[in-house]
């Protein structure tokens, strides 16, 4: 979701701590909630930027099995690839609307995914559907584009269950006049399940604008950032053995606060770490909170932070941040590492 931009608060210093093969500028602060923090992000951690010139950066998601990184820029329509011998390339173009004309301000892809079959799936904006593409041979497949024969708002962000089911988000940001936009079939701006039979459900519809989502290290939790100034939190849902949501979810962080004292930005992009620590974006940049909600640390990048990824050996974390991506190693690795 592209929001008005802040000052960036850009350091011209070099970097190449970590990573042996080049050097790059460096942006943003850590700013240290707990003590528990520094077992987690070292304070001599640099907060590296890879590459910049992008409208509005997202999605981010590292291909293991070849070491590169996707990202979405929603506006321009495009993903991009990046890596650290060969740098920045356009990787797929259209990348969530493939029809004519004019669609809205943000008609490409948004959240991406390698699923479980090795895929890359993504949230298409402007085709307001789910998609499948294998990265190497084959076709685009749709897995979701409607509920009940009503198309989806503008899919934002989805994640895998370890039983092979997808969850989704669903609110307006894509669409040419957001919430009001004439072309709207839902209600609701739901979470989704795509179920391995092909089967949707509504598995949240009281979200007022549900944004990121992941799952904890074992599958039991649903984290589900929300994106609305009136009420930027982030919630916990039960799940079942099924991969089915039970219970009403539980509020285990209010962020509402922070963004009203002038930290820009909302709870966007997620991702957890081994631990079931969760690191978020939200206000000022990206959030760290243990698995109940309590505030660690925060990465200050003077920019709208959209999302984040772990990649490398699961260590780095690759963060998109409004016209930039940057990275930065951590102490910790990403759940599933």
């Amino acid at each position: 979701m592209k929001r008005c931009r802040s000052f960036l608060c850009f350091f011209l210093t070099i970097s190449s701590i970590g990573f042996a093969q080049k050097s790059y500028p460096t942006m943003g602060k850590i700013i240290y909630e707990d003590p528990a923090f520094e077992k987690l992000l070292a304070k001599d951690a640099k907060i590296e930027v890879l590459a910049s010139g992008f409208e509005w950066s997202e999605g981010p998601v590292w291909v293991k099995d070849s070491s590169f990184l996707l990202f979405s820029d929603v506006p321009k329509n495009r993903i991009y690839r990046w890596d650290e011998k060969s740098g920045l390339s356009v990787f797929l173009e259209p990348s969530g609307y493939t029809g004519r004309g004019l669609y809205s301000d943000e008609p490409g892809s948004n959240g991406l995914i390698i699923d479980s079959k090795g895929r890359l799936v993504s949230c298409e904006h402007g085709d307001r559907r789910i998609s499948a593409v294998p990265l190497k041979v084959g076709g685009k497949v749709t897995l979701a584009d409607n509920f009940e024969g009503k198309r989806f708002n503008s899919p934002n962000d989805v994640t895998e269950h370890a039983n092979g089911s997808y969850y989704f988000t669903d609110p307006p940001y894509g669409m040419a006049k957001k919430h009001e936009d004439p072309s709207r079939e839902t209600k609701q701006f739901g979470v989704y399940r795509i179920a391995k039979d092909g089967k949707i459900t509504l598995q949240i519809p009281d979200l007022t604008r549900p944004n990121g989502l992941a799952f904890s290290p074992d599958g039991k939790v649903l984290y589900v950032a929300q994106s609305d100034p009136e009420k930027a939190i982030i919630m916990a849902y039960n799940v079942d053995e099924s991969g089915n949501i039970v219970g009403k979810g539980k509020l285990i962080h209010d962020a509402t606060a922070m963004l009203k004292a002038g930290k820009q930005g909302l709870p966007d992009g997620l991702k957890i770490d081994k631990d079931g620590n969760l690191w978020s974006s939200g206000p000022g940049g990206m959030l760290i909170l243990t698995p109940a909600g309590k505030l660690l640390g925060r990465i200050e990048m003077g920019e709208l932070t959209s999302n984040c990824a772990w990649g490398n050996d699961g260590s780095t974390l690759y963060m998109t941040v409004d016209g930039y991506v940057c990275r930065v190693r951590t102490n910790t690795k990403g759940a599933g590492w």
